[in-house]
């Protein structure tokens, strides 16, 4: 599903979209408001979701459908808060509207498949933004921690820094099965989408600090 307010650029996206035999367009909204509507009566795999447009905006719209969707934000603005207020609002991806047409549309394939993904411009600059002054974690997050073993809090430690299963495994000499497993564990435990919001989250406890 694409909510765009600039027809243009959604006309643009169904073509590159449409071309792929896997993806199907189905729905279209033009504004927040319209985009929680279509999500309850279509229920996407993945929506594409500008952030300014008129009536609702595209962070608290996708607060609205996030439970019931995965959404990637896709934005002309390259802005630090956008991309925090998003990921904080639950979105699974954030790219900008200048990315390849390829990147849009492996994006949309790797977020219908359970994965997360950020645009590689902004990554390290929203890390620096949630550690800024040296942030150490609330009580909320110690508490969320305890509910982790050792082994689960190292597994979180390693997702946060960026590794892949397969290199966790080799980091922590176990097999792949059992880091999915360890991985799935965090991820209920904490309450957590995805492992986009398990970086967030391990920055923002103070389980791990920017290099």
């Amino acid at each position: 599903m694409l909510v765009d307010d600039q027809p243009l650029l959604v006309s643009g996206f169904t073509m590159i979209l449409s071309t792929e035999e896997d993806i199907e367009v189905v729905a279209q909204a033009s504004n927040g408001r319209e985009a929680v509507a279509e999500v309850a009566r279509v229920r996407p795999d993945v929506v594409l979701m500008d952030v300014q447009m008129p009536v609702l905006d595209g962070i608290e719209a996708t607060r609205l459908v996030a439970d019931a969707t995965r959404v990637i934000i896709l934005t002309t603005f390259d802005r630090d808060d956008y991309l925090f207020d998003a990921l904080s609002a639950g979105a699974s991806g954030f790219l900008l509207k200048n990315a390849d047409p390829d990147d849009l549309v492996d994006a949309v394939r790797a977020v219908a498949h359970g994965h997360a993904l950020l645009a590689p411009e902004v990554t390290s600059r929203v890390i620096a933004r949630m550690t800024e002054g040296g942030r150490s974690g609330s009580a909320r997050h110690a508490e969320a921690l305890d509910r982790l073993t050792a082994r689960e809090r190292e597994v979180l430690g390693h997702v946060a820094r960026g590794l892949s299963n397969a290199e966790i495994a080799a980091e922590m000499f176990v097999g792949d099965a059992t880091v999915k497993t360890h991985v799935s564990n965090v991820l209920s435990k904490l309450h957590l989408r995805d492992r986009v919001q398990a970086v967030v989250f391990a920055y923002e406890a103070g389980l791990v600090t920017p290099q």
